[in-house]
């Protein structure tokens, strides 16, 4: 069975899903989208856990040694 052609997620041209650079149209449609996950524009959301929240709580200042 032989899949239709469909529009590279980058571009939106057509791109076949026969060519080696499936299922963008082009080496340079890849490539972008690669740069795209590696910059953070894209990500997969998940849900918040205990470790986030330890992560998020701010120095406490009445540790300082300043002053």
């Amino acid at each position: 069975m032989t899949r239709a052609a469909a529009n590279c997620p980058i571009c939106r041209k057509p791109a076949a899903p026969s060519s080696k650079w499936a299922p963008f149209c082009s080496a340079r449609c890849r490539t972008q989208d690669l740069a795209n996950w590696a910059t953070g524009k894209y990500f997969v959301p998940s849900p918040r856990t205990e470790a986030d929240e330890y992560w998020d709580v701010p120095p406490d200042s009445s540790d300082s040694t300043d002053g």
